[in-house]
């Protein structure tokens, strides 16, 4: 749970889009963060206040006047408990507000006095957002600080198509994670390598392993999240990423070759956890192969190069090079013999059975050391492992 911890003020405006607040709530929790919400007046006309408490276990704050208790201005201790106050969704009318520094309600009074990161998710009518006047109060909230997620595109509630619709909660929530979260690679560029290679034998078919990415993935996310720019290579059926990670999709090992030298180079870190073929058909047939009408047939497979230790031996090699390496048994001692061949900085020695798992574990091999990474979720795994690459 990448919000352990943390406190989140949830504003909540009036509009349509106040349903899918509770589902950005029950994200957001689930990510571990402690969620209380603010309703203005408009918003309790959508969704009740009982639907949020319910489902945050926290009471809703909808009246300035109910939070000023023995003498203390309670506005003002709310707004010091978060760590982060999000706004989903702001109106036009919420964001001027905002924007001219009102304060008539207890959400924009705690926006005027918030010292801490303000996240704004406008929801709202085409037209309404492509106003010179909404947009001239967007500029304004940017220049002070303010963060803003753009509204998705589609139809809207009113029946027209267009930019306005609330993004989705999920991005959202992706948005807030490197806002409370340190920026430990800020100015630093991982190149990371991901997912199956696919090598064709035709038009149809392939040669190609279990691998599903879904670790790489993760670990340009986490490394997206501290702040680093990263680049995703990613073979065919890796997960998405988020949208702050530049992702090349390639398919053969030839192709994941060219662009990982190409990006590599003067590279901080590279990290190579994609399950490359070792072999290639010596020939590829046009269109679709027949039957030949016989039981068998015979292949030649030839050796694909070894992505990893051509990064490891450029001329301009990156600072660190990380390689994967999946095996069924004797995990460290074939660990320390490719770290010595391939020319890498470390090696993550990991089983055969973790191809496709939700879990991951391993031992961190590098030339003076082997650390034991207990199986774990690969959100915590990554976490892990980023703390070793960058130690």
């Amino acid at each position: 749970m990448q919000l352990q911890g943390k406190h989140i003020l949830l504003g909540v405006g009036g509009g349509i889009a106040v349903y899918r607040a509770v589902e950005l709530m029950r994200l957001l929790m689930k990510q571990g963060a402690d969620v209380q919400v603010v309703m203005t007046k408009s918003a309790q006309e959508f969704v009740t206040p009982l639907t949020f408490e319910a489902l945050s276990g926290n009471k809703v704050h909808t009246d300035l006047f109910d939070l000023t208790e023995q003498h203390g201005m309670g506005h003002i201790q709310l707004v010091r408990w978060a760590d982060m106050v999000v706004v989903a969704p702001a109106t036009a009318n919420l964001i001027t507000k905002i924007a001219r520094g009102i304060a008539e309600d207890l959400l924009t009074t705690l926006l005027l006095a918030s010292e801490v990161p303000v996240l704004v998710a406008p929801a709202m009518n085409v037209s309404m957002w492509g106003s010179a006047g909404n947009q001239a109060n967007i500029k304004l909230l940017q220049e002070r600080g303010f963060y803003m997620v753009e509204p998705a595109a589609g139809a809207l509630a009113c029946g027209e198509v267009g930019a306005g619709r609330l993004a989705e909660p999920s991005d959202i929530v992706q948005a807030v994670l490197p806002m409370l979260t340190e920026q430990s690679l800020k100015g630093r560029t991982w190149v990371i390598n991901a997912g199956p290679t696919w090598e064709a034998w035709d038009a149809v078919r392939i040669l190609t392993n279990r691998a599903t990415g879904a670790l790489g993935a993760k670990l340009a996310d986490a490394a997206a999240i501290r702040g680093a720019k990263v680049i995703l290579i990613a073979g065919k059926g890796t997960p998405n990423t988020r949208n702050d990670v530049q992702r090349i999709d390639v398919e053969s090992t030839a192709e994941m070759l060219d662009v990982c030298l190409q990006y590599a180079q003067g590279a901080d870190v590279f990290v190579g956890t994609a399950a490359v073929s070792d072999y290639r058909f010596s020939e590829t047939k046009a269109g679709k192969l027949k039957r030949q009408g016989s039981s068998s047939i015979q292949v030649e497979l030839v050796e694909n190069p070894d992505i990893i230790q051509a990064v490891a031996a450029m001329d301009k090699r990156p600072h660190k090079v990380l390689a994967f390496a999946a095996e069924s048994e004797n995990h460290i001692q074939f660990a320390k013999d490719k770290l010595k061949r391939k020319g890498v900085d470390a090696i993550v020695a990991n089983d055969v059975s973790n191809m496709g798992a939700k879990h991951a574990s391993g031992y961190y091999v590098t030339a003076n050391d082997v650390v034991e990474l207990e199986a774990q979720d690969k959100t915590n795994f990554v976490a892990n492992l980023i703390q070793h690459i960058t130690t």
